[in-house]
């Protein structure tokens, strides 16, 4: 997915998923994985272009934030569906080469 359109993906994203229960997963060839947070309600997932900061943030929480991690300079955005079109998980990758895995519950 081109970087130029990010930020009205998350938006979007972040719309029409706030409340899906999320599992962060960080995947580091040098630190190995690491499973952040598993099952909790998604709030929003923001993208700040370069010129903003470059960085993603994931925010999990139902009525308020209760957790938020925040991906550095993100390089790659990828997204994977179910047969029904239905968002399953979303993979970003930093440029240290880190890749963070959002999976999302089926609905």
């Amino acid at each position: 997915m081109p970087r130029d359109r990010w930020g009205e993906f998350f938006d979007q994203f972040s719309d029409g998923n706030r409340g899906r229960h999320i599992s962060v997963e960080i995947i580091s060839s040098e630190l190995g994985d690491e499973e952040l947070i598993k099952n909790v309600p998604l709030m929003a997932m923001v993208y700040d272009p370069p010129e903003k900061g470059d960085d993603l943030l994931i925010e999990v929480g139902r009525d308020e934030v209760t957790y938020a991690h925040t991906i550095n300079s993100p390089t790659e955005v990828l997204t994977a569906q179910n047969s029904n079109g239905v968002m399953m998980a979303v993979s970003v990758i930093d440029e240290a080469g880190t890749k963070t895995l959002i999976k999302l519950q089926a609905t």
